[in-house]
């Protein structure tokens, strides 16, 4: 009984550094395309492929916000 806790505490724990982690990356994402000069282009990779597309920088901006506020909220739930 006491190990299942111990194990779900430990899971707990790991999944809140990773989801932690993961906010500090996307945080740093959105700084460096906030902070893009006007003409610079921004590339998108495609899950699971190493290719990248030419992506609308104000679309990328947003997709990567609502995917930050996904992971806050995982992270207030735990």
């Amino acid at each position: 009984m006491c190990d299942d806790k111990l194990k779900n505490l430990v899971h707990l724990s790991v999944m809140m550094l990773f989801l932690s982690t993961k906010i500090k990356e996307q945080k740093v994402v959105m700084d460096e395309l906030s902070n893009l000069k006007k003409g610079r282009k921004v590339y998108t990779q495609q899950r699971n492929s190493n290719i990248f597309f030419l992506a609308d920088r104000s679309q990328t901006l947003s997709s990567c916000k609502k995917e930050l506020d996904i992971m806050k909220k995982e992270l207030q739930d735990i």
